[in-house]
């Protein structure tokens, strides 16, 4: 990963504005204060972990919505790419196009190739991180079952 890190927990979490599928700009800042949040960041649509990861997401995402959470995929691809990448896996909740990797880098999330490294963060309803788990290697995928314990523990 580039020298940049991510923010600890407790951190305000970095605001972006990123465009979703459908071309909409989405902003953290627009859940502070209604729901927590979790950002999933991957590498790159089409690539078989991805393609793994994101469908694992949607199978816990009643539970993580029971929770109240909301979740925002995050990658460098184009929000025409991520449109027809969450269209393929039949996802109900949005990918983000970080193609100015603005959002990577405020996360400590690019890496040097370009692409974004795969992570989980939880953004509190206050708008600061209340967890993290970045995967170690490319191929590794961060737990859903830490996630789900971590948005079990945030106030309600």
């Amino acid at each position: 990963m580039t020298t940049l890190t991510a923010p600890d927990v407790g951190q305000m979490a970095p605001d972006f504005a990123l465009k979703a599928g459908d071309g909409q700009l989405v902003t953290l800042s627009e859940y502070r204060g209604k729901r927590p949040i979790v950002l999933a960041f991957y590498p790159l649509a089409f690539s078989p972990t991805c393609s793994h990861q994101l469908p694992t997401i949607e199978r816990d995402l009643a539970r993580i919505r029971a929770l109240g959470a909301e979740v925002l995929g995050i990658s460098v691809d184009s929000h025409y790419a991520n449109a027809e990448f969450a269209r393929k896996l039949q996802l109900s909740f949005p990918l983000l196009s970080d193609f100015k990797r603005e959002a990577s880098t405020a996360y400590g999330m690019l890496l040097d190739s370009g692409y974004s490294g795969r992570a989980l963060f939880v953004v509190g309803r206050d708008g600061r991180i209340a967890y993290r788990d970045i995967a170690p290697a490319p191929g590794d995928i961060p737990s859903n079952a830490e996630l789900l314990r971590a948005l079990e523990k945030l106030p309600r």
